[in-house]
């Protein structure tokens, strides 16, 4: 079954600039589109979108308060940020609104069309180190590290809790399994118990959880 996309950008020439890319996939179809957030959020109620490509930066409503809400609906599509500048405040308050990651508009073709397969298979597409170079520099955004840890966390055992810093900290699937001997399939097997215990989408959002429980401070490691 194709991959049902649907393009929220106010630039009517970047949305045909996408649609042609993915009209050439033979796994894609381009079934919705829309010129701001509140239009995405009306065509959504009576369209089925697995995958939605949103801007940020549009009249009427912004892509990140769409993405708020468009998040907060059971069975909702997965949502990648689409912005024009890497490490755009926008992009860090995109992710914690409930993006499964964010890329720069300028992205080869290939890249683009990989991202939109690995977030409908349910994976972020954000390289963690990304992530941690959003929350670094916007971790006054976040609330202080003294804050008590996320309660969920103490249900994680000392395995999970050691994948979870790591992810935290920047690495990939492949970096945690070198740096603990173990197998890339045992770290992946553990990082979906994370996003199982903690109730989350995926490891974009371990990485916010972190920061914000004050596991990881901004611009150093874990907190022991």
């Amino acid at each position: 079954m194709s991959i049902r996309v649907m393009l929220v950008d106010d630039q009517m020439l970047l949305r045909t600039g996408f649609r042609m890319v993915l009209a050439a996939q033979p796994d894609m179809d381009v079934v919705a589109e829309a010129g701001d957030g509140a239009e995405a959020i009306e065509v959504l109620r009576s369209t089925a979108v697995d995958v939605v490509l949103m801007d940020v930066r549009m009249p009427r409503m912004d892509g990140v308060e769409a993405t708020r809400r468009i998040c907060a609906e059971p069975e909702a599509p997965k949502v990648l940020i689409l912005t024009t500048f890497d490490l755009d405040e926008y992009a860090f308050t995109g992710l914690k609104a409930g993006a499964s990651g964010f890329m720069l508009k300028d992205v080869p073709p290939n890249e683009l069309l990989n991202a939109i397969r690995s977030v409908h298979s349910g994976d972020a597409v954000v390289a963690p180190s990304t992530t941690r170079r959003l929350l670094d520099r916007f971790s006054s955004m976040l609330p202080s590290a003294t804050k008590p840890r996320h309660k969920e966390i103490d249900r994680l055992t000392e395995r999970e809790r050691e994948v979870m810093l790591l992810v935290a900290q920047g690495l990939s699937n492949g970096e945690i399994a070198g740096r603990l001997v173990l197998s890339e399939a045992t770290v992946k097997t553990h990082v979906g118990r994370i996003l199982t215990k903690l109730g989350l989408r995926d490891r974009v959002q371990v990485v916010v959880l972190a920061y914000e429980s004050g596991l990881v401070r901004a611009g150093g490691g874990g907190t022991g």
